[in-house]
């Protein structure tokens, strides 16, 4: 499976049915099919829905596929999410071989990432005309393992400078934090793909260590990344969209699609996560000597390309909804 497939599906209406039919996935209420989509389109499904049922020979087939399915709980926040077993031809090898990494090498790749996320902070806050040459700094001085808890020193001046000062990062909370709950579901689910397609656990993580999270590796490396969830956030909020409905959630779902600078050139954010993971498996086994991290972007990389209904963007492109709506 390539990382050629972008859409992000999400079935939001109570009482809906999700079938396997010839390649693609049907999507069925009260025994009326309403719509079908390709399964090799699939990047990732996400089921917010009450009442909501799936075959069982149509979850083994997006597996097979890599497709990243995740399941919302309260206010869309990740509950779960489905992982092959077998993501990659040498997957035992690269497992064995995360399970036996040091914590000293552990330290100095949490150190890569934790500075890429400093990094693109400062450019978030930059685009946004805020003062970011406190995070340029910050992400200079983060030393291996990061000791000196630099990464939380810039979340208590990043927060403040995005939304406010009296904005507090809560994820029981409506308004902001749903929206960015949403947004990080995508993103986890994308980077929950990516690390399966690589042949790494999920759980064996470099900096995230909590015993009843199974997903600390892909928290880990979708740190970087989260910051222009959050641009996207702060430019719904500011085209005055709170809630997490429709349009909201298309235009999150195109965070996948987002295009980002790279050494090889631009490339969409999707994709940029499965050289990560796979730079990272090369790592652990010797074969290359640092992560495959995208630049840091400018403050014109940041400059939305199309403003849609609801400040959407110009994800349509990405986000599918069966029936042109929440399926």
């Amino acid at each position: 499976m390539s990382s050629a497939a972008s859409i992000v599906i999400e079935v939001a209406e109570d009482g809906r049915h999700l079938s396997l039919d010839r390649g693609f996935m049907v999507v069925s209420t009260r025994g009326a099919e309403i719509g079908r989509v390709p399964l090799d389109d699939i990047a990732v499904l996400i089921g917010s829905a009450h009442g909501l049922t799936y075959s069982n020979n149509l979850l083994l087939a997006l597996l097979e596929r890599e497709c990243a399915v995740v399941l919302c709980g309260r206010n869309f926040s990740p509950a779960a999410i489905l992982w092959p077993v077998d993501g990659h031809h040498v997957q035992a090898q690269r497992m064995r071989a995360q399970a036996d990494t040091t914590d000293a090498f552990k330290n100095r790749l949490w150190q890569a990432i934790a500075r890429a996320k400093v990094r693109n902070q400062g450019a978030v806050l930059e685009a946004l005309g805020q003062p970011s040459g406190a995070f340029a700094e910050l992400a200079r001085k983060l030393r291996s393992g990061d000791p000196d808890n630099i990464e939380a020193q810039a979340a208590r001046r990043y927060w403040p400078l995005l939304f406010g000062a009296d904005f507090r990062r809560d994820s029981d909370e409506p308004g902001i934090n749903g929206l960015l709950n949403y947004g990080y579901a995508v993103l986890r689910g994308g980077t929950a793909r990516a690390v399966a397609a690589a042949g790494l656990h999920p759980t064996l993580g470099l900096k995230h260590s909590n015993r009843s999270n199974p997903m600390c590796l892909v928290d880990d490396l979708m740190e970087p990344f989260r910051p222009l969830v959050d641009l996207l956030v702060h430019r719904l909020v500011a085209d005055g969209c709170l809630a997490v409905d429709r349009d909201t959630k298309r235009a999150l779902a195109g965070i996948l699609v987002q295009d980002l600078r790279t050494e090889a050139g631009v490339t969409p954010l999707a994709t940029c996560l499965f050289r990560l993971a796979s730079s990272l498996a090369h790592m652990l086994l010797g074969e290359r000597q640092g992560l495959d991290l995208p630049l840091s972007p400018l403050p014109l990389d940041l400059v939305p390309a199309h403003r849609g209904k609801g400040g959407a963007h110009g994800a349509q492109r990405v986000s599918s909804h069966v029936d042109d709506g929440d399926v």
